[in-house]
């Protein structure tokens, strides 16, 4: 059959070559794709015209259409295409808005005792001032729509708190996007990553990962899209897992279903590790980037037959196997990211590597690759253990260079510093 990926970043290049290894694929599209995606034709196009997008479903006998970015599930892509006959992986509005509105995620935790951070939900700037003020910070404030992942901020300070709303609500930062925000008690503790399949019955957890979301080491610098990632993580042992299993991913899928809001595809659990047991920080209603460069190049199985099984009802008849291995995920990024930041940069790759690159923020041009984003590309190995992996991977990146480029030298290292504490290495 004929596969359509729609999106274009890093994660999507992760999501196109692992479908191209399965049997079940003949051809295999991207709209609009990106210079890396040697295995898929690219098609000319916005993830948010439906009207394109079927119309290149229909010109190339496609069957099967993955959504993966936010804007186009919560603009309700899927419905759509379903609407029109195709079948397509990701899922409906009403279960994307568990992303696509973090006061009705934050709402739905409340109601069906799922263990997140208290929180007070603002549509009014002067209110949301006067009670950070009488909170005082560390704390967190979100925007309650979607914000290219930097819709956060974990405000250390009041006046950082201060700002944020400011930023949301009165300057507009983020658009209707921050017109409501959402603020948080601040939550300490190692962050685990967990993507899911589901198909709104049964739910299968993937390979744990740990991303790495401030720009800088150390955890240091405004919130990104994501900086790094390393899988599994550490902090994810078994008695976490079980934890997580009853008291988290079983009871949101259930909570989605008895809110008529079922969840079909990959739901993404961002979760925090506190004294006080298992929390979530946020849900994603698609795979997460770059956690999805690092968790696919792990998976043994057919993604694609599995993408499939979510869509038909069918999860619980699959059998999912993971590599017995670790990757390591690192991004290179413009300088400026994620404010401001100049395209256009000559890239270059001074010898081959072994590690594999995802492109994202990349474009070709006279035959020159050049930088078109913030987070321009990510260098991914793998690895029998996390610390080779590691070190893979930051030994592949010095190959490649741009002007402006910038990445974060800690990717891993809680992660590793964890993992040698279990083993008594500290």
């Amino acid at each position: 059959m004929n596969i359509l990926v729609l999106g274009s970043g890093g994660r999507e290049h992760a999501i196109v070559k692992k479908i191209a290894e399965s049997p079940l694929c003949d051809k295999l599209f991207a709209l609009p794709g990106n210079y890396g995606m040697k295995e898929a034709k690219l098609i000319e196009g916005s993830v948010m015209d439906k009207d394109r997008v079927l119309k290149s479903v229909r010109e190339n006998d496609i069957s099967f259409v993955v959504v993966t970015p936010d804007d186009p599930l919560a603009d309700g892509m899927v419905d759509f295409l379903n609407e029109n006959g195709i079948a397509a992986f990701g899922p409906d509005k009403k279960a994307a808005k568990i992303e696509s509105s973090k006061a009705f995620a934050k709402n739905l935790m409340k109601k069906y005792s799922i263990p997140t951070a208290d929180y007070e939900i603002f549509t009014n700037a002067d209110d949301a001032l006067s009670y950070v003020r009488e909170k005082g910070a560390p704390i967190v404030i979100k925007a309650d729509g979607l914000a290219l992942g930097k819709g956060v901020t974990v405000a250390m300070t009041l006046d950082e708190a201060e700002k944020a709303i400011r930023d949301a609500m009165v300057s507009h930062k983020f658009g209707q996007s921050g017109e409501k925000i959402v603020i948080e008690e601040y939550l300490r503790g190692p962050e685990i990553s967990v993507l899911a399949f589901t198909d709104g019955q049964t739910v299968v957890p993937m390979v744990s990962s740990m991303d790495h979301k401030r720009a800088y080491d150390g955890d240091e610098g405004p919130n990104t899209g994501g900086m790094g990632a390393v899988a599994p993580n550490p902090y994810y042992d078994e008695e976490c897992q079980k934890e997580c299993m009853e008291r988290i991913f079983i009871p949101t899928i259930e909570a989605m279903r008895a809110e008529g809001s079922a969840f079909k595809g990959c739901l993404y659990f961002g979760l925090m590790k506190t004294e006080y047991g298992v929390k979530v920080i946020e849900y994603n209603s698609r795979f997460g980037d770059p956690e999805t460069q690092a968790v696919l190049p792990l998976l043994e199985s057919d993604l694609l037959a599995i993408m499939m099984s979510t869509t038909d009802g069918t999860l619980k008849e699959s059998k999912i196997e993971w590599k017995d291995a670790s990757s390591c995920v690192i991004a290179l990024a413009s300088s400026g990211y994620p404010e401001q930041y100049e395209k256009g940069k000559r890239i270059s790759i001074s010898h081959p590597i072994s590690s594999q690159i995802y492109y994202a923020g990349v474009q070709e041009k006279n035959g020159e690759l050049l930088t078109s984003g913030g987070r321009v590309l990510y260098v991914m190995a793998v690895a029998p253990d996390l610390k080779d992996a590691i070190e893979k991977a930051y030994e592949d990146v010095k190959a490649i260079s741009f002007d402006g480029a910038f990445l974060r030298k800690d990717i891993g290292m809680k992660a590793l510093e964890e993992e040698n504490g279990k083993k008594g290495l500290r």
